[in-house]
């Protein structure tokens, strides 16, 4: 088995460990690095439980061995809190109730996360469209919509609806008790 020695810049430390060729990031985070917020759901890139940051881009960790995230940076859900403080889009989920189980919320977030730093209102097909590739098995998603258009609008600085329920710039109301179809066909 061949071995290389990777040097990656994870949550802004410079992690270097020696790996296997063949090992997957997914694997480098959890089990050399014991980040176990990426998630493992399904090993065929299907879920998007395992999504990161990898140079700023979501990527699902399943998909990349860690020798290719050599000399990069690596972001994980354990690196967005900071000084205790729940980053906005972490927040928005939490208040939004954008949880059921959990297991796909750190992909989830992670996978939004270049979004909405880029979209500051985004409507509920845009948010759908960002995050089609991440699979959640609880939900219908309208919570989760919720939560990614709560965190887009208070990273801007935007001002957010009561809890529970938003009103898109296009004037549909969505949250509880709502109209909800789940994500387009990619997710």
């Amino acid at each position: 088995m061949q071995h290389s020695t990777v040097r990656i810049r994870v949550n802004g430390d410079v992690r270097e460990a020696p790996v296997e060729s063949r090992l997957l990031l997914v694997h480098f985070l959890r089990d050399v690095l014991g980040l176990t917020g990426t998630h493992i759901g399904c090993d065929t890139t299907s879920c998007g439980a395992c999504v990161v940051l990898v140079d700023g881009r979501a990527v699902k960790s399943c998909t990349m061995f860690a020798v290719q995230a050599d000399g990069r940076e690596v972001g994980t859900i354990e690196g967005l809190a900071q000084d205790g403080v729940l980053h906005p889009l972490q927040e928005a989920f939490h208040v939004e109730h954008g949880v059921q189980c959990g297991f796909c919320t750190p992909g989830m977030i992670m996978g939004a996360l270049p979004f909405v730093e880029e979209n500051a209102d985004p409507t509920d097909e845009e948010i759908r469209r960002a995050i089609s590739g991440i699979l959640c098995r609880c939900t219908g998603y309208a919570n989760i919509v919720n939560a990614v258009r709560r965190g887009a609008r208070t990273l801007h600085g935007l001002p957010v609806d009561g809890a529970g329920a938003m009103t898109s710039r296009h004037g549909a109301e969505t949250g509880p008790g709502s109209t909800d179809q789940p994500p387009g066909p990619h997710g």
